[in-house]
């Protein structure tokens, strides 16, 4: 799964199949045997993505007896994990069916998700205007495959969670939310923008 989400990812819809095989180190026949069509790797893509989130959002839920802690772990987790293969959802977005797998590992990670937005609304220190459905959203919008390392796209996405969680806590008491990456340089931002020379 993680090299057709890498070459989906870099290519794009219209990938090749065989580089998807050629990553994983398998054969086509091997492929296709698991998998018979471009489609039904997306959908099980799509079905292992919303399962890692529902487990995120369980442990996180039950392991945090403050709201407040348990969705920022989730969200921290989900984009941890995610690293710097970017979303899924300009993707697939639009290109697959909802199947009835599709249908309820959506409705699994629904149920989990409300339980950490409602628990953090119920304790008063998630604005009000959040919404579970504002998460999968917020997680696609701040996983953008960036022109960097692995591991410097991990600490930018989690330095703007950061930001993103300052905004969206209702209640500190104690001023900003001190932030936990580093901020890129204009330097770092050149870099990703423009072509190197040579």
């Amino acid at each position: 799964m993680q090299a057709a989400r890498e070459v989906f990812a870099e290519l794009g819809w219209d990938a090749p199949v065989s580089e998807i095989a050629r990553r994983a180190g398998i054969g086509m026949g091997s492929l296709y045997r698991r998998y018979p069509s471009k489609e039904l790797l997306a959908q099980r893509m799509r079905v292992m993505g919303m399962e890692q989130l529902v487990a995120q959002a369980r442990t996180a839920f039950a392991e945090e007896p403050d709201p407040w802690a348990a969705f920022a772990r989730f969200l921290r987790n989900a984009l941890s994990a995610q690293g710097a293969v970017g979303p899924l959802l300009p993707l697939v977005g639009g290109r697959l069916p909802a199947t009835d797998e599709i249908v309820a590992a959506s409705s699994r990670l629904r149920t989990a998700l409300d339980d950490l937005v409602d628990g953090a609304h119920r304790a008063g220190v998630l604005r009000a205007d959040f919404t579970s459905a504002d998460v999968p959203l917020l997680l696609e919008h701040l996983t953008a495959r960036i022109p960097v390392t692995d591991e410097r796209a991990t600490t930018l996405h989690l330095r703007y969670l950061d930001l993103i969680l300052a905004g969206l806590r209702t209640s500190t008491t104690d001023g900003p939310t001190a932030l936990l990456s580093p901020a890129p340089d204009w330097a770092e931002l050149s870099e990703l923008w423009n072509a190197s020379e040579g």
